[in-house]
């Protein structure tokens, strides 16, 4: 486990980073909660009497978000639709004090937007608005243009793919390319949909288990152990770093820095109310971590206790410097 010494000198330096640029699939996710008394006299569903709704920024934005709620500055570079919801978006943006810099309109898609329709007990449904084709060869430039302005200005980039069509081969090839051209350290968080080929030479690659199972089949294999699965995307997609998430199984990382063998950690999460959000709240505590020279190991550590908080909580959420430590102050106790 990470040292109480090192776990505050970290922690101490990410609100001195250059801000992390975080380049994805961008979008609003919309709660309406309510209650249920009745069923519909037209239909065999429930109604559900709305008192309350909001909208929070949702996709790499929630990653944005994350960073922001630990002090640390970010820059979101994604595409919405030039739509009323596109609107709502920026303004969610500018009311969480985050930069609309990098935000490209595109007349021909929606923005993302995804309404989850809840009552105190469970989730009664969930209704999706967006544009999954890929994206236009003039939407590819003005995008690669947006990040080629203002890469150097940052420590570290997050490539969040959700599979709505952003990463593209030509566009994922591009951003890499730019990343390395500009000597950033660039990390993803991929989709299951998306050829893992297009990922090939990042630095850091973080699939969850089932995404890590699929991308070895795409590459031609048919293998379930982890250990192997790890071997296979290290050489297939010359990483240098990778963690694979194993859910209650803890972490699985590799790092070619201290000899490319796989260690694994433990879960640390200690009541799990909600896992959603929890892949974007370790993405961006482990770059962050790794930009301020963390080990891959330390900076899994991190992760991991930060997951740890976000799961215990309602809905997509986010974590703080203080109960990221006071986290980690009671599970020292218990080890």
């Amino acid at each position: 486990m990470i040292s109480s010494t090192r776990f505050k000198e970290i922690l101490n330096q990410f609100e001195k980073l250059k801000p992390i640029l975080v380049i994805g699939d961008v979008g609003i996710d919309k709660y309406t909660k309510g209650r249920v008394s009745r069923i519909s006299p037209e239909a065999p569903v429930p109604v559900v009497e709305v008192y309350e709704e909001w909208n929070k920024l949702g996709l790499a934005a929630n990653v944005t978000d994350n960073l922001n709620s630990l002090n640390i500055k970010s820059t979101i570079c994604g595409v919405i639709g030039d739509d009323t919801n596109g609107n709502v978006f920026e303004n969610l943006l500018e009311e969480n004090s985050l930069s609309t810099w990098g935000i490209v309109r595109c007349e021909n898609r929606m923005t993302t937007f995804k309404e989850r329709v809840v009552t105190q007990v469970q989730q009664v449904c969930r209704v999706d608005y967006e544009t999954k084709s890929s994206l236009l060869p003039a939407d590819v430039d003005r995008i690669c243009l947006r990040v080629t302005e203002f890469v150097d200005e940052h420590s570290a980039i997050i490539l969040e793919d959700y599979g709505k069509g952003m990463f593209c081969k030509d566009f994922s090839s591009r951003i890499i390319k730019i990343a390395k051209d500009n000597n950033q350290f660039v990390a993803v968080d991929p989709s299951r949909t998306t050829d893992p080929h297009f990922y090939a030479g990042v630095d850091l690659l973080k699939p969850n288990q089932l995404e890590s199972e699929l991308m070895v089949k795409a590459l031609g294999y048919q293998e379930t152990d982890t250990q192997k699965i790890s071997e296979i995307l290290m050489d297939k997609l010359n990483l240098n770093k990778l963690i694979i998430t194993l859910g209650a199984n803890g972490m699985a990382i590799t790092d070619k820095e201290t000899g490319g063998k796989m260690k694994t950690i433990p879960t640390v999460a200690r009541e799990v109310f909600d896992v959603s959000g929890a892949g974007d709240t370790a993405i961006s505590t482990i770059v962050s971590a790794l930009a301020c020279g963390a080990t891959l190991e330390e900076a899994a550590w991190i992760g991991n206790c930060a997951s740890g908080v976000v799961v215990a909580k309602k809905g997509t959420a986010l974590v703080t410097q203080p109960e990221l430590q006071e986290f980690y102050n009671e599970l020292e106790s218990t080890f």
